[in-house]
């Protein structure tokens, strides 16, 4: 993997070119070993990043630059990357060398990032965003679908944090802003989980199970995603304690609402990776054109 050397070949928001539309992507990242270990959700990333380009199958053109959300950057308020390279994050512990040898050094964009946080807007107070010229990075819930995607890290990401002291309905009114970018060749990029209970994972589980709340609070959240209800997503919490038990902390759906807020009301879903890990941690990923 190469890096970009030098500014003058980063993006800035003037220099993005109008394009067809970009897709809206939400992807469920589970473990961070799925970037290593073989298994059945990691192809399905791969073949997603084959639909950009020039290559056969290609649906959309290669993004001229990536603005993921991630469930792993939370902060008070709203914050872009603004570092011309951003460091690889390897932010969990207990996995195994081969897991934090893994670097993704894709090239950052600053120049867009300061005007991106001059132009958006925080929902409530009308505020712009931070900008994080140092600090953070790339996280795992960032790197480690778009390195499958796109391996040869060569076009440039921002991470979006969020403020999880923010009510869902925020999130899904920041995503709506996000929705002009996809004429300029920004591939959006939702990274978390739509169910995500760390606690009461199964080790050895297959696939294929899932607890019964499990199934019933990603099949509720799929069918707002079918019938087009998306702004019903942001109502999660409403649920009561089957939301306590699909996230006992909810960093991991925040991102489905910035995704799903960037969305227009004419296009479609596909999904793809409609299963489990350890019986609830919900794979079901997002694509929408």
């Amino acid at each position: 993997m190469n890096r970009i050397a030098g500014a003058s070949s980063l993006p800035s928001l003037e220099s993005l070119q109008p394009s067809p539309r970009m897709p809206v992507l939400f992807i469920g990242h589970g473990s961070p070993m799925n970037v290593i270990e073989p298994n059945e959700f990691r192809p399905q990333w791969e073949a997603l990043g084959l639909e950009f380009g020039e290559g056969p199958g290609a649906r959309w053109p290669r993004p001229q630059l990536i603005l993921c959300i991630s469930a792993h950057w939370i902060t008070r308020g709203w914050w872009l990357t603004g570092m011309e390279q951003p460091r690889t994050i390897h932010d969990f512990g207990g996995f195994p060398q081969a897991l934090f040898d893994q670097q993704y050094p894709a090239p950052g964009a600053p120049a867009v990032a300061r005007m991106l946080g001059r132009e958006l807007q925080d929902p409530t107070q009308g505020q712009p965003l931070g900008l994080d010229d140092h600090a953070w990075g790339l996280d795992h819930g960032a790197w480690s679908v778009l390195m499958p995607m796109f391996p040869a890290a060569d076009i440039p990401v921002l991470q979006l944090s969020l403020d999880y002291s923010r009510p869902p309905a925020e999130h899904y009114a920041l995503g709506q802003q996000l929705r002009a970018l996809r004429e300029r060749g920004v591939l959006i990029v939702g990274s978390g989980n739509i169910v995500h209970n760390l606690r009461t994972m199964r080790r050895g589980a297959s696939n294929d199970q899932a607890y019964d709340w499990a199934l019933e609070f990603d099949q509720r959240m799929g069918g707002h995603i079918v019938q087009g209800q998306l702004d019903a997503l942001a109502d999660f919490l409403q649920l009561g304690e089957l939301a306590r038990l699909a996230h006992p902390t909810h960093d991991h759906f925040l991102p489905l609402l910035h995704a799903a807020g960037a969305v227009h009301a004419s296009e479609a879903p596909r999904f793809f990776n409609e299963k489990f890990q350890g019986a609830s941690i919900s794979m079901r990923s997002v694509v929408w054109s």
